[in-house]
């Protein structure tokens, strides 16, 4: 399986609900390397690289979230593999 680059937008209740800890969580286990982080509009932004499955298989999950959010949509871009992160991390800026 080859190696995937996704970037997620995830709109609806995903800040003060431990979205980010719980993307985190889910794409360590998963094997996935990237970040997340809240944006100032209220969504939540992340990348994902590692094999399609999966990031196919984050992705799901992110549609679900820890118990307390709601998500509304996510937009998710397919790029280029880059192999730039070594680890997955929350980021705060």
């Amino acid at each position: 399986m080859a190696n995937a680059r996704a970037h997620l937008l995830i709109s609806g209740r995903v800040q003060g609900v431990f979205y980010r800890s719980f993307t985190e969580d889910v794409a360590q286990l998963l094997g996935l390397k990237g970040w997340v982080k809240n944006r100032s509009d209220g969504n939540v932004e992340a990348v994902f690289e590692g094999k399609k499955e999966d990031i196919e298989k984050a992705i799901k999950s992110c549609y679900k979230g820890p118990p307390a959010a709601k998500v509304n949509n996510i937009d998710v871009k397919w790029e280029i593999f880059k192999g730039e992160f070594d680890t997955f991390s929350v980021r705060y800026f």
